[in-house]
């Protein structure tokens, strides 16, 4: 017999509608449903306390102040445990620890004309040149002090420099926090999967062609990842990612489980949960290549746990204020995990489980 699901029960809105109202009793097809499934899997099973939460970024969020509003919410919730961002997410957050402002303006401006007055445009924020100044002078200053001069991972550098702009926003009375001084104050891994492509990445080549003794080791990065995996699907109980666009952030959190079977040749079946957002398609090779049914295919994701995937087209700006909405709502903090202490503890774990393994092969 055919199963006919939830049956689509429409009740018109009242002006106390809550969030929570909206959701899970307005948000009935297509995408709509789409966004309800990935906020109820949330809610309801991925936030739970055998749950180990990724989350990737791509896109220009923070410009927009989603990192303000929204992720740095569910940093300080403990519902966020490992983040892979591009560089520029990172950096753009850091215009408003600064003291520095982004203005909303319409997406329809004669861009020779914003150029000749030195002013940036991206979509609909407007800011000045300065902004983008005053930032790479404050990355500049910070990446020379003593404690930058080695090679190091980029979590190792995001938490070093999101405790300087964590004391930046102290003595400016910022009292709104960006990603990366949440992330130092939760103990959050922060990681880059393309390092170079980003301002930060910029700033810190020319200082070293200058003589700086800071280099980003993602290599460090990957095995680091890995090992945060391994964690938790050998120690806390599953693993989750939450993804928002596509892009290298995405595959680089994903690859993890490849990592481990195919390179690693440990015994693996995949992420148990995965939720991503994007407005790219599958067919035109726009969505990284990696559909949850696809990503079984590399081992990325546990066939087993199909059932726990949502796709949601629909852009991040929308669906992020949302989702962090609903889960404010509904779901539970968790204590923080500060995974960032515990890197070399989880490096010998997946060191071990690797020599093990290379031996059991071997005989």
């Amino acid at each position: 017999m055919v199963d006919y699901g939830k049956k689509l029960a429409p009740s018109p809105m009242t002006k106390d509608v809550t969030i929570t109202n909206i959701v899970d009793e307005h948000l009935l097809a297509y995408n709509a449903a789409r966004l309800r499934e990935a906020c109820q899997l949330l809610a309801r099973e991925i936030l739970q306390p055998n749950t180990l939460v990724g989350l990737t970024l791509s896109g220009a969020l923070t410009p927009a102040g989603l990192g303000v509003s929204c992720i740095v919410p569910l940093i300080e919730a403990g519902w966020i445990d490992w983040i892979v961002s591009t560089g520029a997410n990172l950096y753009h957050d850091m215009h408003r620890s600064l003291g520095c402002d982004l203005h909303g303006i319409v997406p329809y401006w004669d861009d020779l004309k914003l150029r000749e007055e030195k002013l940036i445009r991206i979509y609909d924020i407007l800011f000045d040149q300065e902004v983008l100044f005053k930032t790479d002078a404050f990355v500049a200053q910070v990446v020379s002090a003593p404690e930058f001069q080695k090679r190091m991972g980029t979590a190792e550098l995001h938490y070093k420099l999101g405790r300087y702009v964590c004391e930046r926003e102290r003595i400016l009375g910022i009292s709104s926090k960006s990603v990366l001084s949440a992330a130092f104050e939760a103990g959050v891994p922060v990681y880059t999967s393309s390092p170079g492509d980003s301002t930060i990445g910029m700033i810190v080549a020319a200082r070293r062609l200058a003589g700086n003794g800071l280099s980003m080791d993602p290599e460090q990065d990957v095995n680091e990842t890995t090992a945060i995996v391994y964690h938790a699907k050998k120690t806390v109980g599953k693993s989750a990612i939450v993804i928002l666009g596509g892009g290298s952030p995405k595959n680089f959190a994903l690859q993890t489980e490849p990592q481990l079977q195919e390179i690693m040749r440990i015994p693996e079946a995949g992420h148990d949960y995965f939720i991503q957002v994007t407005d790219a398609r599958p067919d035109t090779g726009g969505l990284s290549g990696a559909t949850p049914s696809e990503a079984v295919t590399w081992g990325k994701i546990d066939p087993n746990q199909l059932p726990d995937t949502v796709v949601c087209y629909c852009e991040s700006t929308i669906a992020l204020p949302i989702m962090t909405a609903y889960l404010l709502a509904n779901a539970t903090p968790r204590p923080l995990r500060r995974l960032y202490d515990r890197r070399d503890e989880m490096l010998n774990r997946l060191l071990e489980a690797f020599v093990k393994n290379a031996e059991t092969s071997a005989t």
